[in-house]
């Protein structure tokens, strides 16, 4: 195994590219992390925690469609969401060029 702290900044930063394309914040680091977490120290660490931070978003995302019809809650929901989603991978791709074993807030462990 090799250290390479700049592909962890990378597939943290790739949850980014559905501000580009409007898709792939999930698929782009899921094959990084399939294909190279047998190769990168930490690799398979990180790309947990990445993944099961975007099925959270997922799930917080489908919890919030029908509360736009509560008051509005979802749409606030959304905002919350969509903030997380850009703060948190800038955050934890800082974290990772530094070594660190970052966390996302509010992920459920659906891999372990």
């Amino acid at each position: 195994m090799r250290q390479d702290n700049q592909l962890l900044v990378v597939t943290h930063l790739t949850q980014l590219i559905s501000l580009v394309i409007g898709f792939g914040s999930l698929i782009v680091p899921l094959i990084l992390w399939a294909t190279q977490k047998e190769k990168v120290y930490q690799m398979d660490a990180h790309g947990k925690n990445i993944i099961n931070f975007q099925l959270s978003l997922i799930v917080y995302c489908l919890i919030c469609i029908p509360l736009i019809f509560l008051f509005g809650l979802g749409i606030l929901g959304l905002i919350i969401l969509g903030i997380f989603s850009i703060v948190f991978p800038i955050i934890n791709a800082i974290k990772a060029s530094n070594g660190e074993t970052p966390k996302y807030p509010l992920s459920f462990n659906f891999i372990s």
